[in-house]
This record gives structure tokens, C-alpha cells and sequence, in this order.
């Protein structure tokens, strides 16, 4: 009884999830800037900005920041502060929307191929291995060459190029987990598969699968932003990190401010979200626990 009672203690003295994450310094770090992006991105949907993201001053064109503009204007009078805030909430939305899709599909993919198992598994794997033969940025161009440009098109790029991702990560957990004798006992009392998956499987395989939306939003946002660049995501004259970088060809030793300000939002936005991630494996990883 003794044991019992001692082994309840330490359990009820087990610190949370954001407790842990915070002795994590990567993962503080991560955490403040993820949490400083997602402010920036709310104030930009709701329309909370110096000027209207793409409103012209055409006598204040590329002029550097002062009072007035405090991150100075673009070649067409724009304001550039208030286009980073707006291209934040651009960037975030696309970043959400594909890996809340990928991780879904990709998720069910993985779980139901390793529980089901067999030939089924195998083709489905094979299926995964010919996305996973292409390069992601040259899959992303592939899909979006055929669908089109634009904010939507971008979102189904990206979810398509992730989607394989995520079933390899949920995949594996889910081989080992329906082998342990729990599943095994659901099983025997004639428990329904899709209540074993839902009620056992899933719960046991959360961990490595919310690490990897951390890191596949860090990627997510630099593919938004390249595929912005090349002319083929966000378009004009919607504000876009990537966009931005592509306007400032030509007149960066002129107006080095177009190229420096969404450089370094693209920077911090996915070192964030990758730091971020490995806070998380670091406190979600129960043989990195028993070390500390």
C-alpha cells in the first residue's frame, strides 16, 4: 500500500506539459516566438495595421523607415510593416490548413495501412514511397502546375507533398501498439476495430505525431513562402513573405529594407515552429524523460 501511495505522489507531482516544455530552452525559445508570430498573424486578420496592406503612396515609394513608415515603403509606396503583418496571417493560414489536411489523411493512411497490415499495408507503403521519390519543393511545383496558382492551390500543394510524411510517422507507432496486450484484449472481448483504433491505438501514438506538426508547420511556411517567390502561391497584390522577397529583385542595394524585413520573418517564423518541435520530442519522449 505504501508503494502504491508513493508511486500516486510522484504521479500527482508530475509536472505539465507546458511545465516541462518551459525547462526546455529551445523549446522556451520556440514556444516565444511561435506564440509572437501567431499574435502578429491575429492582428493582421483582424485588420489591425499602421495602413492597408496594399494601399499606395506612389510620393513615398521606396522610402526607409522612419516615423512616418517604420519599416520604410516598398517600390510602390506600400508600407512595409503593414504588409508583414498581413503576409503573417497569410503564411499562417496557408501553414494551418495544409498540415491540419496532411496530417489528418496522412494519419489515417499510416493507421489504418499498419493495423490492417499485410499486402494492403505493402501497397500502400509503395504508394507513399513514389511521393516520397520526388524532391518536396519539385512535387509542390508539380501539383500546383496543374491545379494553378493562387492561396488554395498552394494549400493542396503543400497538404500533398506532407500527407506521406505523416503516414511514415503514425506508421510505425502503430505496428508496435496493436501488438501489446491491451489491443490484444479488445480484441478478445470483441471490441470493434474502429473503437480499438480510436479508443487504443491512436491515444498511444499521439506523441511523435504532434512533434511532427511542429516541424511540418516550420516546413509549410518555407515552402509557402518559396513557391510565393517564384510567382506560383500568394498572388499580387495580397501581401505574401515570399512575394515581398521577389518584389525586392532588382533594388536591394537601393532599398535593402524589402529584402532584409520578410527575410528575417521567414527566418524566425520557421526557426520557431523547429524549435518548437524539438522541445516537444525532448518532452514527450519518455527515454529522454528517464535521463533527466
Amino acid at each position: 500500500m505504501a508503494a502504491i501511495n508513493s508511486e500516486l505522489g510522484q504521479m500527482t507531482k508530475e509536472p505539465s506539459l507546458l511545465r516541462r516544455l518551459m525547462r526546455s530552452r529551445s523549446g522556451l525559445l520556440g514556444l516565444v516566438i511561435v506564440v509572437t508570430y501567431v499574435t502578429v498573424a491575429i492582428l493582421g486578420a483582424v485588420g489591425i495595421t499602421p495602413y492597408s496592406p496594399t494601399e499606395q503612396h506612389p510620393p513615398d515609394r521606396l522610402q526607409g523607415p522612419s516615423a512616418q513608415y517604420r519599416l520604410g515603403t516598398d517600390l510602390f509606396g506600400r508600407d512595409m510593416l503593414s504588409r508583414l503583418i498581413k503576409g503573417a496571417t497569410n503564411s499562417l493560414y496557408v501553414a494551418l490548413v495544409a498540415v491540419a489536411i496532411s496530417s489528418t489523411a496522412g494519419t489515417l493512411i499510416g493507421t489504418v495501412s499498419a493495423y490492417i497490415g499485410g499486402r494492403f499495408d505493402e501497397i500502400m507503403m509503395r504508394v507513399m514511397d513514389i511521393f516520397f521519390a520526388f524532391p518536396a519543393i519539385l512535387l509542390a511545383l508539380l501539383v500546383v502546375t496543374i491545379l494553378g496558382r493562387g492561396l488554395n492551390k498552394t494549400i493542396i500543394a503543400i497538404a500533398v507533398v506532407y500527407t506521406p510524411i505523416f503516414a511514415r510517422v503514425a506508421r510505425g507507432p502503430v505496428l508496435s501498439v496493436k501488438q501489446m496486450e491491451f489491443v490484444t484484449a479488445a480484441r478478445s472481448i470483441g471490441m470493434k476495430h474502429d473503437r480499438i483504433v480510436l479508443r487504443h491505438v491512436l491515444p498511444n501514438t499521439l506523441a511523435p505525431l504532434i512533434v511532427q506538426v511542429s516541424l511540418a508547420l516550420s516546413w509549410a511556411l518555407l515552402t509557402e513562402a518559396g513557391l510565393s517567390f517564384l510567382g506560383l502561391g500568394t498572388q499580387p497584390p495580397e501581401p505574401s513573405w515570399g512575394v515581398m522577397l521577389s518584389d525586392s529583385q532588382g533594388i536591394s542595394e537601393i532599398a535593402p529594407w524589402l529584402m532584409i524585413y520578410p527575410g528575417l520573418a521567414i527566418m524566425l517564423g520557421v526557426l520557431g515552429f523547429n524549435l518548437l518541435g524539438d522541445g516537444l520530442r525532448d518532452t514527450l519522449d519518455p527515454r529522454l524523460k528517464r535521463l533527466r
